[in-house]
């Protein structure tokens, strides 16, 4: 609806930022590669289809790119319009997923919300609105530069709302990537270290509590700090992803051979996709994935940059906030993969199988490529001035 209200000069007319474009491409379409051939096994014996898995996220895949498309299509102003309407969106969806009858619990957590033909996660939702919201709330500060710490209490205290709805769920790798994604954003906004390190300081306690609150947080410490130790318990999945690296090697056992995916590691199409990946392509394929990704995220945060300097302050902060949240969600699940941090149930953006992840990570990236395209149309317009008076 608010596309169809655009001005003439609120269409795309011109190529979008190509370097994003191929990377987005290439990180989709290998992750629809690699879910191919992590779920061929699994669907045959679960669904009596080998094709079932692959078919529901090329399904996802085309769902995400629509949204893509009308994030660019819409102007980035209409965001701002709506940054209090998201917030109180995402709040809604948490607290929905707490009533009985509406949540759906799965492996312990309730975090879904069934809609028969599709599983809401409210929590992969929310990403994307506390983006728009903190973008928001900064545009309106002027980036908190010089403001008093009571400047901080605002936003920090909303999210902090917010991160206690998901433990509730529970979903503690949810909160530490929107906490992390939003500390990020903050300081790349101007925020003085005086009032940012007792920000940051206070989330590390707070994360240290949670840990220790809940004993089976504490179990996946203790079992990532030695996994070949709890093998057949709290670190299986570490031991197995871990073989999967081992046999792979530099160049793989080659598409389709692995031996990982055939029920020893659980999980192979989404949180442990990556170690699929190294598998069967090897480490030198898994080392162009990571480079991917880098260049991913640099990109957004070279763009929420030129955004800065031309004065556009919401379009900097939802492109900073957008990199932050794709990127620090990246690292947590390559990290859990290759053994540098605990089991954390969060999938590969752009990659791994699930509907709600995707569709929310091609909006961001659909969001920060019209935030490229608007720098492009504000740049040209001195240009074009002068071509007309000439």
């Amino acid at each position: 609806m608010a596309a169809k209200s655009l001005a003439p000069n609120d269409q795309v007319n011109f190529p979008l930022d190509p370097m994003m474009c191929v990377l987005v491409a290439g990180l989709l379409g290998l992750g629809l590669i690699m879910v191919s051939s992590a779920t061929v096994e699994m669907s045959a014996r679960t669904y009596g289809s080998p094709w079932y898995l692959l078919t529901r996220h090329l399904i996802y895949v085309v769902i995400s790119l629509a949204g893509a498309i009308a994030a660019i299509s819409i102007p980035i102003r209409v965001w701002q319009k709506l940054d209090i309407t998201l917030l109180v969106l995402g709040f809604a969806l948490l607290i929905a997923v707490l009533i009985p009858g509406i949540g759906r619990e799965v492996n312990g957590s309730v975090r879904w919300i069934s809609l028969g033909f599709f599983t809401i996660q409210g929590s992969e939702f929310l990403k994307l609105f506390v983006v728009i919201y903190i973008a928001g709330y900064l545009a309106r500060r002027n980036g908190l530069v010089g403001a008093p710490l009571s400047g901080f209490a605002k936003p920090i205290g909303i999210v902090l709302a917010l991160v206690t709805l998901l433990m509730i769920q529970p979903d503690f790798g949810a909160c530490v990537v929107i906490m992390c994604a939003v500390l990020g954003v903050i300081f790349l906004a101007g925020a003085p270290l005086k009032h940012f390190m007792p920000l940051v300081a206070g989330c590390v306690i707070a994360a240290v509590f949670l840990v220790l609150l809940q004993p089976y947080r504490l179990a996946r410490l203790t079992a990532f700090t030695d996994p070949w130790k709890h093998q057949f318990d709290g670190g299986y999945q570490l031991t197995q992803a871990l073989i999967a690296f081992g046999r792979g090697d530099l160049f793989g056992l080659g598409l389709g051979n692995s031996i990982q995916k055939l029920f020893f590691l659980p999980e192979a199409h989404t949180d442990f996709l990556f170690s699929i990946l190294s598998e069967e392509l090897g480490v030198i394929a898994a080392a162009l994935v990571v480079s991917a990704f880098c260049a991913l995220v640099l990109r957004a945060l070279w763009i929420g940059h030129k955004a800065q300097s031309l004065g556009l302050a919401f379009h900097a902060y939802v492109a900073f906030g957008a990199g932050l949240m794709l990127g620090i969600q990246a690292c947590i699940n390559l990290g859990v993969n290759l053994g540098l941090l605990p089991t954390k149930g969060l999938t590969l953006p752009l990659m791994s199988y699930g509907g709600n992840s995707l569709i929310v990570s091609c909006f961001m990236i659909g969001l920060v490529l019209r935030i490229g395209y608007e720098i492009g149309e504000q740049s040209a317009r001195p240009v074009r001035r002068r071509s007309h008076g000439s």
